[in-house]
């Protein structure tokens, strides 16, 4: 299946719609789009040596019904989606290769999407951005340069929506279980005086959620101005949304797990009657609006040349209802009421964060038949304030609305550098170099909102050499090796926990790749070898993020095997599976009081098999049926390999149906898309945590090691159907 990309005649690209291009389809075939150079810098081609996949718009458009971008990326090798609110709405995250998402590195045509201090990616606060995808590039492992925090799982990288030489314009309704609605408008302009064009999308996503009172209010939006010409493209380029989500972070144990799957405890508190009750308002609150300016310019057919500029405003709280809480904790000074000394309130609390966010990205590129060279510097600088504040109290004391009980601000500023080149000697043999130097400054001060102390100013140098060779043993076979080194720095977060040593990675990966006329076949071997990897500790502070703590040396090894099988014309599978062992060589821990060296232990969050099938039927022109199915291997949710840790496997499968109505009157088209998830009604989680804690029982010297665990259960059996008129 094949898309066009509409823009003036002599620039069109045809793409091949598989999950992960094949060797013939190289850069050289086509004529290459002035769009799909804003994120050449950092993408890699189909016969590069580096392990990747792509998804394009009609890839995503057939199961875009609301949900987040991370439920997107589920059926891709070594990928694994999970959601708090169990239903793929609100707050949702990925792994790729038992990595989470905060080492998974992320950009939005080219700019950096993870946050500067938790470096997460929280695709919440941009509500059906995959709406505005115009393809993506997931690259697992190390991966080529990029812009941002470093790649220690994969790298994910995003280009918007491409310039469209004619108008056209898109109405979308959606509705599913738990009252999820989803609706959008999308329009272009096409090109006005054959030069400009103005495009654009609104959205609104609402859901009750599978979770107990785990609703989301998710508005967004997005809007391009671009001016073209035969060897220029400007693009300036603002989106942005505000998600308004009841909180779903804490889980549920093993015992409520078997009575109660969907309970929510957050928010919950006793009033004066003893009746247990929920705050209305226990939500997370946040808006990001973005705005970036691309230019792209072609001096010739052998030197092009691209700038960024990027400004992100995120601002937002979540508000908590906290029972008997300290006066201390917050300032106020005690009262005598009641008859008695109070120094204890219930209260209501909001947490703040207020950040900026400034890129400049530059790259040029010169190529010709056998050699093609990018270079580029990148430059970002990041403010943050975090705060907290008291918007009511049961007993206020002498504090006045809205007083600040901490603050603290952050700074980060990061200059990179790089330069990638890819030699081609003859039909055959290609090789691939690729130098990088981040250099980062990291500052905070001030009151942490656990009310302790923080001063933070750290330097960091990393030099990131990556380097491949392939070989095209015949039109087609092709087999390539790979080598990359990278480095991340410690989080916000692990700089609380008292962390501040960098990770390193060395990452080695072989691939094979097919392709014939019926079959396309990628097959890899991985071996990730770690120095002081900040691996999930299991536990959550008391926000909902993860914890991390150093596990010293440790390693991931595997095999990731991405299929697409054609059966005739009408039937075809795209089936993939990752099998690996991740282990820290020697984990020590806290048992019973003592330290003690466990040895190898499993990583955690990091299952052993993960495989996916998408089972594609196309009975008649423009219907399509498909079963999509996913299995996930058992997980340890520590690093101890406890049972209590232990996350059970699951097997889910999704029906769906897409259907395209074309020269209807009034409209271009009509489409109809449904998706049935969980057809067989599993039971399962797909995430959770785990905890351990020392308790000093009565006997005196006796320290015991007592353990916990959490889980967010996911939803059974759910629709989504959904309605988009295109004229």
């Amino acid at each position: 299946m094949k898309f066009s990309i509409f823009l003036p005649a002599f620039l069109t690209l045809s793409c091949a719609a598989f999950a992960q291009q094949t060797p013939g389809d190289t850069i050289r075939e086509v004529p290459e789009v002035l769009d799909e150079v804003l994120v050449r810098a950092i993408r890699v081609n189909a016969d590069s040596p580096v392990t990747h996949s792509n998804l394009t718009e009609k890839k995503l458009e057939k199961r875009n019904l609301g949900q987040d971008l991370p439920f997107m990326l589920n059926f891709l090798p070594s990928v694994v989606s999970t959601s708090d609110a169990g239903a793929g709405v609100g707050y949702t995250s990925f792994r790729v290769r038992g990595s989470d998402a905060s080492r998974v590195n992320v950009t939005l045509n080219g700019i950096p999407y993870n946050d500067a201090e938790s470096q997460g990616s929280f695709f919440v606060n941009l509500p059906d951005f995959t709406s505005s995808v115009q393809n993506l590039q997931l690259q697992r492992g190390v991966g080529t340069s990029t812009n941002g925090s470093g790649a220690f799982g994969a790298s994910l990288n995003l280009l918007t929506d491409a310039v469209s030489e004619k108008a056209y314009g898109e109405i979308t309704n959606s509705f599913g279980s738990f009252n999820t609605r989803r609706h959008n408008v999308k329009f272009s302009s096409g090109l006005l005086n054959d030069h400009i064009e103005i495009a654009g999308r609104l959205s609104k996503i609402s859901s009750n959620g599978y979770i107990d009172r785990a609703s989301s209010d998710l508005k967004s939006y997005f809007l391009q101005g671009s001016y073209v010409d035969e060897n220029t493209l400007i693009k300036a380029i603002t989106f942005g949304g505000h998600e308004v989500t009841y909180q779903a972070w804490n889980g549920i144990d093993k015992v409520t797990l078997e009575m109660d799957r969907t309970f929510n405890s957050a928010g919950m508190f006793t009033d004066r009657n003893g009746n247990i009750r929920f705050h209305d308002n226990e939500v997370d609150d946040y808006k990001q609006d973005h705005y970036q300016l691309h230019w792209n310019e072609r001096y010739n057919n052998r030197w092009s040349s691209t700038l960024g500029l990027n400004y992100t405003y995120g601002r937002g709280f979540f508000e908590q209802y906290k029972e008997n809480q300290r006066f201390s904790m917050y300032g106020f000074e005690p009262l005598q009421a009641e008859g008695g000394l109070i120094d204890r309130t219930d209260l209501i609390r909001r947490r703040w964060l207020d950040n900026d966010f400034y890129v400049v990205n530059a790259n040029v590129t010169y190529k010709n038949k056998e050699l093609e060279v990018t270079s580029g510097a990148f430059y970002s600088h990041y403010t943050g304030d975090h705060f907290g504040e008291v918007i009511w109290a049961r007993y206020a004391s002498d504090s006045e609305i809205r007083d600040r009980y901490y603050f603290s601000d952050a700074s980060k500023d990061e200059f990179t550098v790089f330069s990638k080149a890819t030699y081609r000697f003859n039909d055959k043999w290609q090789v691939f170099g690729d130098l990088q130097g981040r250099f980062i400054n990291y500052k905070t001060g001030g009151i942490t909102s656990d009310i302790v102390p923080i001063d933070v100013d750290q330097n960091f140098s990393f030099f990131n050499p990556k380097a491949g060779i392939s070989y095209q043993i015949n039109p087609s076979n092709q087999l390539f090796a790979y080598y990359g080194k990278a480095h991340r720095e410690p989080t916000r977060n692990d700089f609380e926990e008292g962390v501040n040593t960098p990770e390193k990675l060395n990452d080695y990966e072989l691939g094979w790749r097919f392709s014939s006329e019926k079959i396309k076949l990628n097959t890899n071997i991985f071996y990730m070898d770690y120095e002081d990897q900040l691996v999930l500790s299991g536990e959550l502070n008391d926000v909902g993020a993860p914890l991390r703590t150093t596990s010293g040396s440790s390693y991931r090894v595997g095999l990731e095997i991405d299929a697409e099988v054609l059966f005739g014309e009408n039937l075809s599978i795209r089936p993939n599976l990752g099998l690996s062992s991740n282990k820290n060589r020697d984990f020590v821990a806290t048992i019973n009081g003592e330290l003690v060296n466990l040895g190898s232990t499993n990583i955690s969050f990091s299952p052993d098999v993960v495989i996916s099938n998408m089972l594609l039927y196309q009975p008649v022109r423009n219907l399509q049926l498909g079963l999509l199915s996913k299995y996930v291997g058992e997980q340890y949710m520590g690093n101890i390999d406890s049972r209590a840790s232990l996350l059970e496997s699951y097997f889910v499968n999704d029906l769906n149906v897409f259907y395209e109505l074309n020269n209807v009157p009034v409209f271009r088209s009509i489409v109809l898309t449904a998706l049935v998830n969980n057809i067989f009604d599993v039971k399962y989680e797909s995430n959770g945590y785990f905890f351990t804690y020392e308790d000093d029982f009565s006997q005196p010297g006796t320290v015991t090691t007592i353990e916990g665990a959490g889980y967010y259960p996911q939803a059974g059996i759910n629709f989504l159907a959904g309605l988009t008129l295109k004229f």
